[in-house]
């Protein structure tokens, strides 16, 4: 019997070609994409799970409390203490990491470079499961010159990963100190969210274990040990116990000190959540920090590319059906039973989406590379064949059989015989549930493209609204610790180049904190340090005052600038002259400029109170060195040998601003192409469904074409015939699809402090895409069927 079948399937596919390549294509797509979702997502929730002594390992968190009880900020970072004190004192933590990251820098040879380091304590690789090739992780990290590299940095460094006893020089003032190797480490698997290549021990001073105030010091990573079964909200309550007597009178300190009026409460984070944390992201030393929406967002579109082409599989199949019509009369007339015509059709569509499957697994190798990229992963195909995904696909094969096969199978299997074999029997009739699928299929289809219109529309935006400065042929340089007088030597030297226009030092990275204005209103601000030559570069204006000078030597000790969103959060009506009191530092300075807003952070956030000064005592970090456009080459290789020259000992590099700019927005750029490729799959795979029923109707109705054109009809009445029903089910889906795209998309774009309105244009630009990819597919087919010599149709019948 099942042999008897597989031969029927295996004629019936080759019969009908054309169909049955629609459909395989159509169902490869859809799960290939299913598929790789799987895996992507897969991925995502197997983060940080290989530890061994997970789900006990947690991390110290902290959420800022008001007067009120109400959650003002939730802090992912700690400082020295918790992690000693909460384990000295709570008996279920019964062990902690601290973790945190640094740049130093490294000696290769003769070069320098600035090296990405991480810090442990010494117990790390009894907590978290990295296995060394060679070493001994218990003693790895006691000894403070000893550093544990991963194999990546021991063979390129030594040539070989036999690395133990090796030396690596990190600079220590300005000498550079020799490191022992002490372990070299496995690379850490794709789905860590700690990652490493040089790690050292963590030494903590005894002077800063001997100040309480380093309670509210917050720079690092603390992770604990916590015992199987405890109670963590007992466990939280006594941290904070412990919190609170040891700090109580840091607390009241620092409180006076700072005006601090809320409280701090610890809590802790089981280790595994931290990677698809919104509030609590893996960061600061850990990496690949992501998002739940991302996952969301690509099972949606997979959802919808795999519903599209399951939709064709039933719209062809019952389409087809009348051509079955009197096999499935003469099947019933002989004594076959419903049943067995059942079994029959579905193992017709199980055929079909085993080659579809095994089709799928060569398009993701093919795709796999490409969607790496988008993704940001470094997924392979070896992936597949994890047991739970193995188990996962043939739930999706199964699934995905049922769901394209069933509903054919049971409208087959349910024709009356008598009117099949007398040519009685009329599936036209309204054909309501074909009709409805073409509306859904369309509907998801112009989702997605109004979704990349506003991904589009919203990534150019981000990409080329005005700053508010210059941005453009500007050389950033790296130096940290750069004095008043190093600068002004760098200055000199680079100026001498006719293609060096002007140069301009600020801090390094971004400084925030807080001061008081109008006696004890206090603003959190940005701190830039800079001197007179940094907003003439940026070409930023000054709405009121004046710029800082040098002929005014009190600009550097008593003056500062502030931005136009600094006033209006300060309330002031005339800011020239009023006082920002640093009152923890008893230091006071007078506004003596206004500076226009800019967006001196990515457009993803909102423009936040910006204070500049010259202040003696704070050191610079970077240099901006303005070039004239189409020097590139010459300027960057005068720019690299000024700087060898003054700072032998430190790294070199640079970056240009404006692509610095740009790569703040990758996130979109990615986004913007994983939607567009949906979109695209999701109108092909529509388009060949709806190609296949305008073949299918075609056909249906060639006699009635022939009439026609016997009677006078043109070949273009004949087309408009034939494509205005499609074309009105094509319409219908904008009824569906316009207020969804537009609620979705509006939240979406609510992210954005800075967004671009969902326009009209996008509704009719859908409109005019969907309508005339529809007209193009079954209008070919439909000019096709038109210009049949008549006389052939009418004989055919």
């Amino acid at each position: 019997m099942f042999q008897n079948y597989l031969k029927i399937a295996l004629r019936n596919l080759a019969r009908n070609k054309a169909y049955s390549a629609i459909n395989i294509i159509g169902l490869s797509i859809g799960l290939s994409a299913a598929m790789l979702i799987m895996l992507y997502t897969k991925d995502e929730v197997s983060y940080d799970r290989f530890h061994e002594k997970n789900p006990s390992i947690y991390r110290i968190t902290s959420k800022s409390l008001t007067p009120a009880g109400i959650v003002e900020q939730l802090q992912p970072y700690t400082g020295v203490f918790p992690g000693p004190k909460f384990h000295e004192s709570v008996p279920e933590i019964t062990a902690f990491v601290r973790y945190r990251e640094n740049h130093r820098d490294m000696k290769e040879g003769n070069d320098i470079k600035s090296q990405s380091v991480h810090y442990a304590d010494t117990n790390f690789f009894s907590v978290f499961t990295f296995p060394l090739l060679s070493g001994n992780p218990k003693t790895a990290l006691q000894n403070p010159q000893s550093v544990v590299v991963s194999e990546d940095v021991a063979e390129k460094n030594f040539g070989t990963t036999n690395a133990l006893g090796k030396t690596l020089f990190f600079r220590e003032g300005e000498r550079f100190e020799p490191y022992t190797v002490t372990g070299v480490a496995k690379k850490s698997p794709q789905n860590s969210s700690i990652k490493f290549d040089v790690l050292m021990p963590l030494v903590i001073e005894a002077d800063e274990m001997a100040n309480n105030e380093n309670w509210f010091s917050v720079f690092m990573n603390t992770f604990v040990l916590v015992s199987p079964g405890a109670n963590l909200n007992a466990v939280e309550a006594k941290m904070n116990r412990v919190y609170v007597a040891d700090a109580r009178e840091s607390i009241k300190i620092v409180a006076k000190k700072y005006g601090i009026t809320g409280k701090t409460v610890y809590t802790l984070q089981p280790f595994t959540d931290m990677h698809l944390s919104k509030e609590l992201p893996a960061s600061n030393g850990l990496v690949d920090e992501s998002n739940p929406t991302f996952s969301y967002i690509l099972s949606g579109i997979a959802l919808f590319i795999l519903l599209i082409a399951c939709i064709n599989f039933v719209n062809l199949t019952v389409a087809r059906s009348l051509k079955r019509a009197k096999e499935i009369g003469v099947r019933k007339v002989v004594g076959g039973a419903r049943t067995q015509l059942i079994i029959q059709f579905l193992g017709e569509s199980f055929l079909l989406c085993l080659v579809a499957f095994l089709l799928a697994i060569g398009l993701i190798e093919l795709a796999l590379p490409t969607f790496n990229q988008l993704a940001n992963k470094a997924l392979a195909l070896s992936y597949l064949f994890d047991v739970k995904l193995v188990a996962g696909y043939i739930v999706l094969f199964i699934v995905t059989s049922l769901l394209s096969g069933f509903y054919p199978a049971l409208i087959l299997s349910g024709y009356n015989p008598v009117q099949t074999l007398y040519s009685r029997f009329n599936l036209s009739g309204k054909n309501y549930l074909q009709k409805s699928l073409v509306v859904l299929q369309f509907t998801l289809a112009s989702f997605l493209i109004i979704a990349s219109l506003t991904i589009y529309s919203q990534f150019n935006f981000l990409t080329s609204t005005a700053l508010g400065y210059d941005d453009k042929s500007l050389v950033v340089i790296d130096k940290s610790n750069l004095k008043r007088s190093e600068e002004k030597l760098l200055k000199e030297e680079l100026l001498k180049h006719q293609n060096i226009i002007d140069v301009a030092p600020k801090n390094g990275g971004f400084w925030g904190t807080v001061a008081k204005i109008n006696g004890e209103t206090q603003v959190n601000f940005t701190y830039e340090t800079v001197n007179e030559s940094y907003l003439p570069l940026f070409k930023i204006p000054i709405t009121k005052g004046r710029n800082f000078s040098t002929a005014y030597p009190s600009d550097s000790s008593h003056s500062v600038l502030v931005n136009e969103t600094f006033v209006k959060e300060a309330g002031w009506k005339n800011p020239i002259g009023q006082v920002v009191d640093f009152w923890f530092r008893n230091e006071k300075y007078t506004v003596v400029g206004v500076v226009k807003d800019h967006h001196y952070q990515s457009l993803s956030e909102k423009i936040k109170p910006q204070l500049f000064t010259m202040k003696q005592s704070n050191e610079y970090g970077k240099a901006f060195i303005k070039i004239k456009p189409g020097t590139e080459t010459a300027s960057l290789r005068h720019i690299e040998k000024v700087f060898k020259k003054l700072f032998p000992l430190n790294p070199y590099s640079y970056q240009f601003l404006d692509q610095e700019n740009l790569k703040r927005y990758e996130s979109e750029a990615k986004w913007k192409q994983m939607v567009l490729f949906g979109a695209i799959l999701t109108i092909f795979i529509s388009c060949i469904g709806l190609f296949g029923l305008a073949t299918l109707s075609a056909e249906r109705r060639t006699k009635e074409i022939g009439i026609r054109k016997v009677l006078g009809a043109s070949v273009g009445s004949v087309v408009q015939l034939l494509s205005t029903d499609f074309l009105k089910l094509v319409s219908l889906s904008f009824i569906f699809a316009f207020p969804a795209a537009w609620y979705a998309m509006n939240e979406w774009l609510n992210n954005y402090p800075y967004r671009v309105s969902i326009g009209v244009w996008m509704f009719l630009a859908t409109a005019f895409i969907a309508i005339t990819i529809a007209f193009l597919t079954v209008g070919w087919q439909s000019l096709r069927a038109a210009t049949i010599n008549p006389v052939k149709s009418l004989k055919a019948e």
